[in-house]
């Protein structure tokens, strides 16, 4: 008998069980049916929030997005701005120095045309002294070669008037008395 306790036990609790199971049955597939809806409510309403949740948020990041690209914008045209005053200061200072070249160049050239024109006004003024110059030792040179002809003339004339007997002192004999 103990043998066959081994079986009946299990057996009828197995039916208990299952009597229970069954009478239990519907009102479970009542709580399921209950709870299904109640999970689709409630993932309804999360899922109405979350995209009530997400478009709040698109709008934001689209706002965001425009107020980070009006930014950008601004920034980008304040250095645009920036670049282009500082170009154009270059540009102004490129200029002025460009004006300042060519009015240094032009003073240059007329300082050259000067410089050449007193050049070559040193070269004739230097022609003329040495002319002159050469015509002052040129007549130095007539004086000394005149002086010198002189002289030999001179000379000339003092040794034929000694050799010639009429420049001689005739010698007058004393009377005698």
């Amino acid at each position: 008998m103990k043998k066959w306790l081994y079986f009946i036990i299990p057996l009828g609790l197995t039916l208990i069980f299952t009597f229970y199971y069954f009478s239990h049955l519907k009102v479970a597939e009542e709580k399921a049916r209950a709870r299904k809806v109640e999970i689709a409510r409630v993932q309804k309403e999360e899922a109405d929030k979350k995209a009530e949740i997400e478009a709040k948020a698109r709008q934001d990041a689209a706002r965001r997005s425009a107020e980070r690209a009006a930014a950008d914008a601004k920034k980008e045209a304040d250095k645009i701005a920036a670049w282009e005053a500082v170009s154009r200061e270059i540009q102004d200072g490129t200029n002025k120095n460009n004006a300042e070249a060519d009015e240094f160049a032009r003073q240059i050239s007329k300082m050259e045309i000067e410089l050449d024109s007193l050049r070559k006004a040193k070269e004739k003024l230097n022609a003329e002294v040495l002319a002159q110059a050469k015509a002052v030792e040129r007549t130095l040179i007539d004086k000394r070669t005149a002086e010198i002809e002189v002289q030999r003339r001179t000379e000339m004339v003092r040794i034929k008037a000694a050799e010639s007997s009429m420049t001689r002192v005739p010698v007058v004999t004393p009377p005698s008395r």
